[in-house]
């Protein structure tokens, strides 16, 4: 047979874009003998333009004057050469880039548990409770990051512990504005940012304004319950400690009706309390494992400074009201 199609139809290369694709028509020729099947072939190897061009109108947009909207938001070129290590040992680099993950992890939570509290003030329940919620999946992801660390030998560590130098973790100012915002407030906490005036001032203004356990009787006291004048008027620069009038209140609440908004509030709370539980515990642990009861690098008593920091229940209250419902 010849290796030409028929002169009464067109080559199937040479298709119009508004008849069926060259594969189709390619089938049908071969189908009715009216082409070889080495036509067929080539046929076939033959893009189809409109499915290539649609391939292209659906590629992304790749062409842009300057950086790109995506580093303009994100600014992931700032993030991803913040890490300097100062040993060659390359654990350091995990150790560092953890770090400053949780640094990030603490920003979000603070932005979190400031917005449940002034959203508390505002008596605005819905807005408060969906901060909390969100906080409860940041604090399991900040948890997660203690994994590539939770498994150092002393002798890994010991490779570029040196480079952290008086380091630690408890100079942070972001976690020690995450523990005022818990009740933890301590005045001395703030001592080591001095030489920082911004951050200094940040610290000082959030030690001395309630915390998220502040607002949450103060939100109790203007629904009706009987929170203690004593503790409503307290000095919110102080270390919240346990009273028995507000075990009362959350024993009254937790006595009432099953599905109260109020028991959500309460359950709310009592899931970030453990989430920091077992935060300040897997920090313990890692500790331990990797350092033993060995002095600090900031000084503490190491493991044995976490061990009382572990020891500190969130919420104490939510706590001990449930063994007298």
């Amino acid at each position: 047979m010849s290796q030409q199609p028929a002169p009464d139809r067109p080559a199937p290369a040479q298709a119009t874009p508004d008849r069926t694709t060259s594969a189709e028509a390619t089938s049908a020729e071969a189908t009715s003998g009216q082409i070889t099947s080495a036509e067929a072939a080539s046929a076939e190897a033959t893009p189809d333009r409109t499915a290539s061009g649609a391939a292209e109108s659906d590629a992304p947009h790749l062409d842009f004057d300057g950086t790109t909207p995506y580093e303009d938001y994100v600014r992931a070129s700032v993030l991803t050469h913040l890490q300097h290590p100062l040993s060659d040992d390359p654990g350091e680099m995990v150790f560092l880039v953890t770090t400053q993950v949780m640094e990030l992890w603490f920003t979000v939570i603070v932005h979190e548990w400031h917005t449940a509290a002034l959203a508390l003030r505002e008596d605005d329940l819905p807005t408060a409770m969906a901060a909390l919620q969100r906080s409860a999946y940041e604090l399991e992801s900040l948890n997660a990051s203690w994994a590539p660390l939770a498994h150092l030998t002393p002798g890994q560590f010991n490779a570029y512990r040196s480079a952290l130098g008086e380091g630690s973790g408890f100079q942070s100012a972001m976690y020690r504005r995450l523990e005022f915002l818990l009740g933890e407030k301590s005045a001395s906490m703030l001592v080591p940012h001095r030489g920082a005036p911004q951050v200094h001032a940040e610290l000082e203004k959030a030690l001395t304004e309630p915390s998220l356990y502040d607002e949450v009787l103060r939100y109790l006291a203007r629904r009706g319950l009987d929170v203690p004048a004593s503790v409503l008027d307290r000095d919110p620069a102080r270390r919240y400690e346990p009273d028995p009038g507000v075990e009362r209140v959350w024993e009254e609440i937790y006595s009432g009706p099953p599905d109260s908004e109020l028991i959500r509030l309460g359950e709310a709370l009592t899931e970030v309390a453990e989430l920091v539980w077992r935060w300040r515990n897997d920090h313990l642990v890692a500790t331990r494992r990797a350092m033993g009861a060995k002095t600090g690098t900031g000084g503490s008593a190491g493991v044995a400074w976490l061990e009382k920091r572990a020891s500190k229940t969130v919420f104490p209250e939510l706590w001990t009201a449930r063994s007298h419902v």
